[in-house]
């Protein structure tokens, strides 16, 4: 039996980090794949906040989720930015 007089400690170790881009791709893959407009589906979250823009087909809803709707705009932003080279 345990000793109950000590406090234990748990420590959880953080999972791996996905960065906004890769989920962009995903969402845009799962979103394409189930016949949605990714572009159309994408911007009624980011301005919506509401996650059933998002198809959950392979985990794309849940995967979205994880990234604040800011920090998604931010991402887009930065892409534009580059591809249009105004850097």
């Amino acid at each position: 039996m345990s000793d109950l007089s000590s406090t234990q400690f748990f420590q959880v170790e953080p999972g791996p980090q996905i960065s906004a881009k890769d989920i962009f791709e995903i969402v845009y893959k799962a979103l394409k794949e189930k016949g949605y407009n990714p572009v159309n589906q994408i911007v009624g979250y980011i301005m919506s906040g509401d996650p059933t823009y998002i198809t959950s087909f392979n985990g794309a809803r849940s995967l979205i989720m994880k990234v604040e709707r800011d920090e998604l705009v931010e991402e887009l932003l930065k892409a534009y930015i580059e591809h249009n080279a105004w850097k």
